[in-house]
């Protein structure tokens, strides 16, 4: 039998909604709610709306006069307490819901994803502006360096002395190391090749051989969501966009360790429904967070780190982070990066469906 037609209508929702009794206590919650708070209807359903609102008993106070006089109530920049702990910023309105039974009804739109949005969709127009400026210096720098070569080549051959040999292929030499640069600067060199991929399968190998270059060193802590579907994907590339990540947060953690933690990086999966990435809304997203209690990334450098050249090591090249922007971006996805002292999160998004 085939659900109400309004009870599909709510499921497929990109705003939370939910439903209060007379004694505040949350009845129901819609499939974007439950996405919102991070929690199942299961074990929110029954709980006071006092525990997952932190707000003044003021609020509080409106909210049992609006289900007393039946006057819709709105509230900008709320913060809502998820049960993981983590605040956010919320716009709510709470409006009375006929019927014989006296219930609330509670609408919620996060801020803090109007914000998410708008940043993706820089962050998009500066991989976008990257790939062809990058694209453009590449043929710049390419083609004298063919000339390069190619000279030096034709130079060695009438060369009697050794010695200078050695010069030309010096010269032919480094001319190959730059030639390899710029095409690592233009990412991987093949379109992605997409057959069913099972992402766990993909962050398992990530997670086998970061054991084997840091043994012992730094812990490796899983937290997946089993729920999460295949989809279809280059298995090769995802491997190396996300060991990208891990391999920095290893190398940085080995090297510059927390003084009262242990070295420890998290890989997490979860699903998220109705997501927007950029400007495209999806009804499923993988989303994949790598997070070590490294010493995290420089202020200054945080607005730059997926542009080629840009890193915080000595020894980088500022090319791992673009490659795996580039790979992920083929995917139809995005790689977002929060990072404070004590706490680097990469955050990569990947549609499981055809976006709307």
């Amino acid at each position: 039998m085939t659900e109400p037609m309004h009870q599909r209508i709510l499921d497929n929702l990109a705003t939370a909604v939910l439903v209060l009794d007379h004694d505040k206590r949350t009845r129901y919650l819609n499939p974007a709610a439950e996405m919102l708070l991070q929690t199942s209807g299961d074990r929110i359903r029954g709980l006071p709306v006092t525990s997952i609102f932190v707000e003044p008993d003021a609020a509080l106070q409106t909210l049992t006069e609006t289900a007393a006089t039946g006057h819709t109530f709105t509230k900008r920049e709320a913060e809502l307490l998820l049960p993981s702990g983590q605040l956010i910023c919320v716009d709510y309105s709470i409006s009375p819901f006929p019927g014989d039974d006296p219930l609330l009804l509670m609408e919620i739109q996060q801020r803090d994803r109007l914000q998410r949005i708008s940043r993706e969709e820089e962050l998009l127009t500066q991989q976008e502006t990257t790939r062809t400026l990058v694209r453009g210096m590449a043929h710049e720098i390419k083609n004298p360096l063919g000339g390069i070569r190619g000279a030096a080549q034709l130079l060695e051959r009438e060369l009697e002395n050794a010695e200078l040999r050695d010069f030309t292929r010096v010269i032919m030499e480094e001319a190959d190391r730059l030639r390899t640069l710029v095409d690592r600067m233009l990412g991987p060199n093949r379109a992605i090749e997409t057959a069913p991929t099972n992402i766990h399968d993909v962050v398992e190998h990530v997670r086998t051989l970061l054991e084997a270059e840091g043994g012992s060193q730094v812990s490796l802590v899983r937290d997946y969501d089993p729920s999460i579907p295949e989809f279809m994907g280059d298995r090769e590339q995802l491997i190396q966009a996300i060991l990208n990540i891990a391999r920095n947060a290893l190398e940085v953690l080995t090297k510059h360790p927390p003084e009262d933690a242990e070295p420890t990086i998290t890989m997490r999966t979860r699903a998220l429904r109705q997501f927007t990435i950029g400007h495209m809304r999806h009804r499923l997203v993988c989303r994949v967070d790598i997070i070590d209690n490294g010493p995290g990334i420089p202020r200054e450098l945080q607005p730059n780190i997926f542009y080629p050249m840009i890193s915080g090591r000595p020894d980088g090249t500022g090319l791992g982070l673009a490659i795996t922007q580039s790979i992920v971006g083929q995917h139809q996805g995005l790689v977002e990066c929060e990072s404070q002292p004590g706490c680097t999160r990469f955050i990569i998004f990947l549609p499981l469906e055809a976006s709307e």
